[in-house]
């Protein structure tokens, strides 16, 4: 009688873990979401479109949505800077990460912002590149890295950034990850009307 009522306890504590540990598995974050292939010569036509007397051209390749976040791949060209760039640049919402592919310069980061406003919520770095952020002055305190190609910086959302020179040029691959979804889905068929009609957003 007691080893019937034994076991009987112990399957029903087996049942209750084997029910938890189903509880804790992992589900995916974006299921059954498919993979955004962007081919090296889409990257390329980007590029090509760019006016080499620009300071800067930041373009928008594709944004895609991956559940919990969206993933942006942008590419930057910037022209040669000596004395810096006008203005420290900060993102509220939306870190990057640059993979440098040619050139090199040097990159000011840090969060503590001299003279920092808001971007209006019509600038178009705002609406289609990076969302809400500023822009300042300078950068108290802020940490120097000298980039060239094959390197690659992460920057996350609410750092300052600013480049206080560029050797020659220097040309990038730009991640932009965005988990509150604030900037505009760009599919591969928004990618190709976007390489016919024109260039990118200007700084």
């Amino acid at each position: 009688m007691h080893g019937n009522v034994f076991r009987k306890a112990m399957l029903g504590m087996l049942a209750v873990a084997f029910t938890l540990q189903a509880q804790d598995t992992p589900k995916p974050t974006c299921k059954g979401c498919a993979a955004n292939y962007v081919p090296v010569d889409e990257l390329d036509a980007y590029f090509k479109r760019v006016d080499t007397k620009a300071v800067v051209t930041d373009q928008q390749v594709r944004v895609h949505d991956i559940g919990k976040a969206q993933v942006a791949i942008g590419v930057v060209y910037r022209s040669k800077l000596s004395g810096g760039m006008p203005n420290v640049a900060e993102h509220d919402q939306v870190s990057e990460v640059y993979h440098i592919i040619e050139g090199s310069g040097t990159l000011v980061t840090g969060p503590d912002i001299v003279g920092w406003k808001q971007r209006p919520g019509t600038n178009e770095n705002v609406r289609l590149l990076n969302g809400p952020g500023g822009d300042g002055t300078s950068i108290r305190n802020g940490v120097t890295h000298h980039l060239k190609a094959g390197d690659v910086i992460i920057i996350p959302a609410g750092t300052g950034h600013q480049f206080t020179q560029i050797d020659d040029h220097i040309k990038y691959l730009m991640v932009r990850l965005d988990p509150d979804k604030v900037t505009p889905i760009k599919t591969e068929a928004d990618s190709r009307a976007d390489l016919r009609k024109g260039r990118g957003v200007e700084q």
